[in-house]
């Protein structure tokens, strides 16, 4: 019988000792990365750049691919133990050249961290007609992990981290028309179903790959100041959402409830190093702990059981596997 996270079945705090203020100081805290390879996507920028500094700490060699080459020198400047790649998800030739790079130097992968994405953009569409938050979010990450994979079941104990969203609710994701060619394109819609599809990947690639001792985890980092995830979105949005007032200031109150990127990264730091997760997988996560289960989407907390539907799952990987031309056999 199949034994997994199935509806969400798994999702029970199980008492992690950390919360939504905590850092990725205090939960690296006792952890030696030596040894360890990662590779972090989007590590040079807001939450993805935490990340490098704290596993680099630790003691890891930490892998990051980058759009922006002199962007990322730039930002990474000072931090030991750090590689520079180019990749761009936008380019699946990008993603298929970096990984073959990676696997030719015969190393195991340790962590592979997909924590790059976008969010809140315009209409915009890849090389092969599909929609660029679908793209980016998530087929990119389907793919990289696939072309991984040698290097990670070599580890004997490897993690996948995806960076997901409590975006996720926005929508749950639409198979009869995933490129919105035949409906109204709305940002947050394809956001959203990025994100779920993220969720829904992560459960089942955990449930593939659990036997090989790789463990999936999907995660929720939070409202976090500073990053540049908003970068393209017009300052309306902000004002018709209330977060910002006629001016264009941050309400303080909405300040008030945003985190600082070390807590923002502490929930992807824990799902890559905790060892209390040695045994677990196919589970989201936030604020440092399994996330509960959450049916009314306007508690903006939580996953939707719809994120983490088996039968979706295993029909998304399937149309994954259409979409980018990758076959994925875990074995």
């Amino acid at each position: 019988m199949r034994r997994n996270n199935d509806q969400g079945i798994l999702q029970k705090s199980i008492g992690s000792g950390f919360d939504a203020k905590s850092t990725t100081s205090e939960v690296i805290k006792g952890i030696d990365l030596s040894g360890k390879i990662a590779i972090v996507t989007g590590g040079n920028t807001g939450i993805g750049l935490e990340t490098t500094k704290t596993l680099a700490a630790a003691g890891a060699t930490v892998i990051v691919p980058a759009r922006d080459i002199n962007k990322a020198k730039k930002n990474l400047q000072g931090i030991e133990n750090v590689e520079l790649e180019t990749m761009d998800l936008m380019h699946p030739e990008s993603v298929n050249a970096f990984a073959e790079k990676f696997l030719t130097s015969d190393r195991s992968l340790h962590l592979l961290i997909n924590n790059a994405g976008i969010m809140w953009v315009p209409l915009r569409r890849d090389s092969r007609g599909i929609e660029s938050q679908l793209a980016t979010n998530y087929l990119s990450v389907f793919e990289l992990t696939a072309r991984l994979w040698p290097s990670l079941k070599k580890a004997n104990g490897a993690r996948v981290v995806n960076i997901s969203s409590q975006g996720h609710h926005f929508a749950p994701f639409d198979f009869e028309d995933p490129n919105f060619e035949n409906r109204t394109y709305e940002t947050l819609q394809a956001y959203g179903q990025s994100k779920t599809a993220l969720n829904l990947f992560s459960m089942e690639m955990d449930h593939r790959a659990e036997r090989h001792n790789v463990r999936v985890f999907s995660l929720h980092p939070g409202s976090i100041g500073g990053t540049e995830l908003a970068r393209e979105a017009p300052l309306e949005l902000f004002q018709q959402m209330g977060f910002c007032d006629a001016d264009g200031n941050l309400l303080p109150e909405v300040a008030a409830s945003l985190k600082t990127i070390p807590q923002g990264a502490a929930t992807t730091v824990w799902c890559a190093t905790s060892p209390t997760l040695n045994s677990m997988g196919g589970v989201y996560c936030e604020d440092v702990e399994i996330a509960p289960l959450s049916l009314d989407l306007s508690k903006g907390s939580g996953v939707h059981p719809y994120s983490l539907d088996e039968v979706s799952a295993q029909r998304l990987w399937k149309l994954s596997e259409e979409l980018t031309g990758v076959h994925f056999q875990v074995d």
